[in-house]
C-alpha cells in the first residue's frame, strides 16, 4: 500500500507543464500540482497558488498567476532586491474583505473576484506590500497604502479593465486619506517635482530613516507646501 500511494502521489503531485505568460516571452513553469494548490516557477521566483474552491473560475486564476509574474519581479528589482522570492497567494472562500498581504502571503477574497473578475491588479497592490517589508512603526500608514496604490497605477497590467483609476481631486481630499488619493498626490510629485521620489520614500521607511524632512530635502518643499501646490495645480 505504501508503494502504491507513492506512485500515485508522484503522478499527481509532480505534474509539470508550461503556461505561457501574457507577454509571450517568459514561461511560467508549473513544477508541482496538488488538489487546490499549484506551485509555479519563473526566473528565480516561485508562486504557490491556493484556491480553496475547486470550481473557482479557471480564467481568473490564470490571470492572477500571470499578473504576479508580470509585476512582482519588476517590483523586487525596482524597490527591494532583498524581498522574498517565494509568495503564497490564496483565493479565500471565507474572507469577507478584499485582500491583504503579510509575511510573504497574499489572501484575496473569492467573493470579491466573483464581483470584480477583471480586478487582477489587486495582486499588484498586495505584492507591493510584500516588497515594502517595512519594520513596524517605521512609517505612516497612509503612506504605506498610498505607495501601494501608486505602484498599482504605474505597474498594473489591466487597471482599465477593472474600472480602476486614480480619482480627480475633491475638496475633501487630503494626503492622509491614503490609497488612491495619496497615490495621485505621489504621482503628481513624481511627474512634476521629483522623479524617483517614491523610491526614496520607500527606501527610507524600510531603513527606519523616514521623517517628514524627506519631503523638503527631496523636492525643496515641505509636505504641507507640496499639498498646497498640488491643490493649486488642479484648480
Amino acid at each position: 500500500m505504501m508503494i502504491r500511494f507513492s506512485v500515485i502521489s508522484l503522478l499527481f503531485i509532480a505534474t509539470q507543464y508550461v503556461l505561457l505568460a501574457s507577454n509571450g516571452h517568459s514561461q511560467i513553469v508549473k513544477t508541482a500540482c496538488e488538489k487546490g494548490r499549484d506551485t509555479l516557477d519563473n526566473n528565480g521566483f516561485r508562486l504557490i497558488f491556493i484556491q480553496q474552491d475547486s470550481n473557482f473560475d479557471t480564467a481568473v486564476a490564470t490571470r492572477l498567476k500571470e499578473t504576479f509574474f508580470a509585476v512582482y519581479p519588476v517590483l523586487v528589482e525596482t524597490f527591494n532586491s532583498d524581498a522574498v522570492h517565494q509568495v503564497v497567494l490564496t483565493v479565500d472562500t471565507a474572507y469577507k474583505g478584499v485582500a491583504y498581504a503579510h509575511d510573504g502571503r497574499v489572501v484575496i477574497s473569492q467573493d470579491w473576484l466573483a464581483k470584480k473578475p477583471h480586478d487582477v491588479d489587486v495582486v499588484t497592490h498586495e505584492v507591493m506590500h510584500i516588497v515594502q517589508a517595512y519594520p513596524a512603526g517605521s512609517e505612516p500608514g497612509w503612506l504605506v497604502e498610498g505607495i501601494a496604490d501608486y505602484v498599482r497605477h504605474k505597474y498594473g497590467v489591466d487597471n482599465a479593465g477593472a474600472g480602476w483609476s486614480l480619482p480627480h481631486l475633491q475638496d475633501d481630499h487630503h494626503y492622509t486619506n491614503s490609497y488612491r488619493v495619496t497615490a495621485r498626490f505621489l504621482n503628481w510629485i513624481e511627474s512634476t517635482q521629483k522623479a524617483g521620489f517614491v523610491k526614496a520614500l520607500d527606501s527610507a521607511m524600510r531603513s527606519r530613516t523616514y521623517t517628514e524632512d524627506i519631503w523638503k530635502s527631496e523636492t525643496g518643499l515641505d509636505l504641507g507646501a507640496l499639498w498646497a501646490a498640488y491643490v493649486e495645480h488642479d484648480r
